[in-house]
Parts: structure tokens; C-alpha cells; sequence
């Protein structure tokens, strides 16, 4: 068995030599913290060495990321908690009330044409939505002047708080055809990330009800 001789007092460091390593350690510490923790995750740079090496933009991105989540997150939970709408009482009809309610049944689904401007500042966001039922097919073109933003396309109806038919970022514009996945309010989401003033224009066509600014 190998006993391995035990070192003599003067080998061993002083107190002052073990003060000196620890703070010499925390200043280290302290230095990788102020050059690069707080750039890379929070976009704090009080040195300026963060935005040389790319680091503060990396901890920009990961704040407007982590902004955005909070703020769907809110907008979802708005809308789980909206009370659903009660359907007014009806009352049985004759017969004959079917072709005489037809024609209003036409003009219900008729398609029409919209266009509708939001300015953002930023960081501010938007929402606009058309009612339409199941199967209605929106055209849509909207477009941003004087900047980008963050999207999200979806819908909701009581009993259902959050249908996605697709998001996306640093959008300058999108044009496609919507089809309502069920009966209710169907639309477009936006938030202004491009640091300037914005102006979102957004152009409908199709098989809706009404149209209107929510939020």
C-alpha cells in the first residue's frame, strides 16, 4: 500500500495567497459576466465589448423573442377566458318560412370587398377579423409600409380559443386565401418589431359577414 507523504506547512498556500486566488477568480467571474452573459442573454452591454462580438444582438433577439412569447401568451389567454356569445332564442317557423328566408340566406354569404389601414409604433400590435362560417374563402393582400413586422393568422369561436393558420416574422407583406376552418371570427395578428413607425394595409375579398379592428 502506497502512503504518500504528507506536505510540510510551508508547501502549503498562505491565507493571503488563498485570498488573493479567490478574488483574483471573482474578478475573472465578474468579467465574463459583464462582457458576455449579460450581452448574449439580456442585451445589457455597459462595456461595448458585447455589440464587438456580436453578442448583444444575440441578447436583443432572445428579449424580443421571449416579448413576443409573453405577449401571445397574454393574447391567448384573453381569449380562453372570453365568455362564449349565447345564441338568441328562436322560434319555430312554418313551412313556407324556408323560401321565404332564402333570399336573406344568400345575402348572408354574399362576397364583398374591404381594405383597412393600422398604423404601429413599435412594439405595438394589432388585430383585425372578419366573421365568416365554415368553409368561406377570404382573399387577403396585406402589405407594411416603412418597416416589417411579426404575424400570426388564426381564428376563434366559443368553445374554441385559438385556431393557427400560420405565422410568421420580419413580414413586409403576405397574400394568400384563407378558408374558415368553422363558424366565427377569423383574422390577422400583428406586431411591429422593425423599431420605426409601420403601416399595415390590409385588402379582403370573399365570403364574410362584417370586418373590424379587435384589439
Amino acid at each position: 500500500m502506497f502512503n504518500s507523504q504528507m506536505p510540510r506547512l510551508e508547501d502549503l498556500p498562505s491565507s493571503g495567497q488563498l485570498v488573493r486566488s479567490t478574488l483574483i477568480a471573482a474578478a475573472a467571474a465578474g468579467a465574463l459576466l459583464v462582457t458576455v452573459v449579460l450581452p448574449s442573454e439580456y442585451a445589457i452591454d455597459p462595456t461595448g465589448v458585447g455589440r464587438v462580438l456580436g453578442l448583444t444582438e444575440m441578447g436583443e433577439i432572445k428579449m424580443q423573442l421571449a416579448e413576443e412569447a409573453a405577449a401571445d401568451a397574454a393574447r391567448d389567454a384573453q381569449i380562453a377566458n372570453a365568455q362564449p356569445i349565447a345564441a338568441p332564442a328562436t322560434t319555430a317557423e312554418p313551412a313556407t318560412a324556408s323560401t321565404e328566408t332564402a333570399p336573406a340566406a344568400r345575402e348572408a354569404t354574399a362576397t364583398r370587398t374591404d381594405e383597412m389601414q393600422v398604423a404601429l409604433a413599435p412594439g405595438e400590435g394589432a388585430e383585425i377579423k372578419v366573421d365568416a362560417g365554415e368553409g368561406a374563402r377570404i382573399a387577403f393582400d396585406w402589405s407594411v409600409a416603412g418597416g416589417h413586422v411579426n404575424y400570426d393568422t388564426h381564428a376563434d369561436a366559443p368553445g374554441i380559443s385559438y385556431h393557427g393558420y400560420g405565422k410568421g416574422r420580419e413580414s413586409t407583406g403576405e397574400q394568400g386565401t384563407l378558408v374558415a376552418a368553422f363558424d366565427g371570427s377569423h383574422g390577422w395578428f400583428w406586431r411591429n418589431r422593425s423599431g420605426a413607425p409601420v403601416t399595415v394595409t390590409l385588402r379582403t375579398d370573399g365570403a364574410y359577414t362584417a370586418i373590424k379592428r379587435v384589439v
